[in-house]
C-alpha cells in the first residue's frame, strides 16, 4: 500500500445496508453480532490494512507479536462499532446510548467569546457524533466541518437516506483555496470549524513529527491555518467506552499566534496521550509512518 491515505474509505453500500438492517430490526447489539464476521474477514483479506495495524500496535504501541494480532481484529471490530453507533445515533436511537464530557466547558468559552473556534480531531474514535454531543452546549452551536468530499457516493447517498439530516455545515476542500474564505465566514458568524489533523495526501505539503517513537508526516495545511487564526484552537476526541457510552475529550493548545511547530507539538502531545489510553481506536488503516513498502 502507498505510504499516503487516498481520500477514501473502504465499504460498500451492501454491507452498510446489512447493519441498518439490523440497527432497525434487531437492535444494536444485534449489529455488533454481525461485527464478529464481518471482522474476521478484514483479517484474512484487507491485507494492506492489516500490516498497517499490526506495525502501529507492534512497533508503536508496544505489544507483543500475539497480543498486536489478536488486537487487529479488536480495532477491525470497535471500528465497526463505532460505524455501527453513529448510524444508530442519527437514526434517532440517540437516547440508547450515554454521554461524558470532559472539557466542554473550552468549547463553551470559545463561544462565549464570539469569535468561533478551531477544533482539531484525527481518525481516532467516533468524532463524527460529535454534532450530538455539540447539542448539549451552554448555547447553540452551528458547526462546520472541512472535508475532501472523495468518500463513496453511493454510501453517502445511501446514508443520507435512511437517517437524520446532519446540522454540519460542509467545507469543501478546493485547488484554488476558496475553502479559506467560507473558514473566516464561518467563524466571523461565531461558529466551529472542524478539521482532522492526522492525514494528508500525495502532493499537497506537510509537516513532520516524531509521534510515538518514530517520525510520521501531516498535513500542514490544518496547522498553518489554524495558528493563523485569532481564535480558540481546541483538540476535540470522541472515544468509544463500553455499553454504548461516549467519552468527549476537549483541551484547547497553548500555541500562541503563527507558532505552527508549537501548536503541532501540542496536538501530537495530545493525540499521544489519547492513544495510550484507548489503543485499538486508531483507525488510520494505511502506512502511516512509511515502515512498510
Amino acid at each position: 500500500m502507498a505510504a499516503e491515505w487516498k481520500g477514501k474509505s473502504r465499504g460498500t453500500v451492501l454491507g452498510y445496508k446489512i447493519f441498518v438492517f439490523c440497527i432497525k430490526k434487531l437492535g444494536v447489539k444485534a449489529a455488533y453480532f454481525v461485527l464478529y464476521f464481518v471482522s474476521f474477514y478484514f483479517v484474512l483479506f484487507a491485507k494492506d490494512s492489516f500490516k498497517a495495524i499490526f506495525y502501529y500496535l507492534h512497533k508503536r504501541q508496544g505489544f507483543s507479536k500475539f497480543k498486536s494480532f489478536k488486537n487487529v481484529y479488536n480495532s477491525y471490530f470497535v471500528f465497526g462499532q463505532t460505524i455501527i453507533d453513529k448510524v444508530a445515533i442519527s437514526s434517532g436511537l440517540r437516547k440508547k446510548f450515554t454521554y461524558e464530557f470532559d472539557g466542554i466547558h473550552l468549547i463553551n468559552q470559545a463561544l462565549k467569546n464570539k469569535k468561533g473556534g478551531i477544533l482539531i480531531s484525527a481518525h481516532l474514535g467516533n468524532f463524527e457524533i460529535a454534532e450530538h454531543f455539540f447539542g448539549d452546549l451552554d448555547e447553540s452551536a452551528s458547526i462546520s466541518l472541512l472535508t475532501t468530499n472523495q468518500e463513496h457516493t453511493a454510501i453517502k447517498e445511501y446514508l443520507e437516506r435512511v437517517t437524520t439530516k446532519s446540522n454540519i455545515n460542509l467545507i469543501i476542500l478546493k485547488d484554488d483555496l476558496s475553502h479559506i474564505f467560507e473558514i473566516n465566514a464561518a467563524l466571523a458568524r461565531n461558529e466551529i470549524v472542524c478539521i482532522t489533523g492526522d492525514r494528508y495526501t500525495q502532493n499537497t505539503k506537510f509537516l513532520e513529527k516524531d509521534f510515538l517513537g518514530e517520525k510520521a508526516k501531516f498535513p500542514a495545511g490544518p496547522f498553518m491555518l489554524a495558528s493563523r487564526l485569532r481564535v480558540p484552537v481546541l483538540f476535540v476526541y470522541v472515544m468509544k467506552e463500553k455499553n454504548l457510552h461516549y467519552h468527549l475529550y476537549a483541551r484547547q493548545s497553548q500555541a500562541k499566534h503563527r507558532d505552527v511547530e508549537s501548536l503541532l507539538n501540542d496536538y501530537t502531545e495530545s493525540l499521544t496521550w489519547m492513544l495510550k489510553k484507548y489503543p485499538l481506536q486508531w483507525f488510520n488503516y494505511f502506512d502511516f509512518w512509511e515502515k512498510l513498502r
